[in-house]
């Protein structure tokens, strides 16, 4: 469960991988799933567990069939790392399907003012610090995520990771790690 005082926005910062010039994800780039795995610090067990079950799914696409790729956006790879991060503090998996959904609902709009506190049983969004301190002094928040912080992370992972253009799968070169990674890319591509 979810609850709110006035609590998680959306928008993160201007630029940064996978972001357009207006700061919102861009629906065209996507990542792999190991690259998503990397980025967000799960397994590929737990990113293929959570897509087929509804959890986190793809949003640049699909999976269609044996063979195919799924191909995660930003926001997917934002709320993934967030997953993870309620997982290991004890928040049941119920509790954190009720936050995602509650994220999903709520949009992408001011996300990087968003605090999401728990008390290891609820989580609770908190939009302003005052939210966070009413939070504390009631005795109800244990610990907090900071989704900006989380958005910052995710962005500077992913500005070292390969991301692949929807429309024809293109691998961005540029984004490759090291010379040898830019160097089989190319000879791939």
């Amino acid at each position: 469960m979810v609850t709110t005082g006035s609590n998680v926005p959306g928008s993160g910062p201007d630029g940064g991988n996978g972001c357009g010039s207006d700061g919102e994800p861009d629906a065209e780039i996507g990542y792999r799933g190991p690259t998503a795995c990397a980025a967000a610090g799960i397994t590929y067990r737990q990113l293929d567990y959570w897509a087929r079950t509804g959890l986190v799914e793809p949003s640049v696409r699909a999976a269609h069939g044996s063979g195919s790729q799924r191909l995660y956006g930003f926001r997917d790879i934002l709320v993934l790392k967030v997953v993870k991060r309620l997982l290991d503090t004890g928040i049941s998996l119920q509790q954190i399907r009720a936050a995602v959904q509650h994220l999903r609902d709520r949009g992408t709009a001011d996300l990087a003012e968003v605090t999401l506190m728990s008390d290891g049983v609820s989580v609770y969004e908190c939009t302003s610090p005052d939210e966070v301190v009413d939070l504390l002094a009631g005795g109800q928040g244990v610990f907090g995520i900071a989704l900006g912080r989380v958005w910052r992370e995710v962005e500077g992972d992913l500005a070292v990771l390969p991301s692949v253009r929807a429309g024809d799968g293109a691998i961005d070169v540029e984004q490759a790690g090291d010379e040898l990674a830019k160097r089989r890319l190319r000879r791939t591509s």
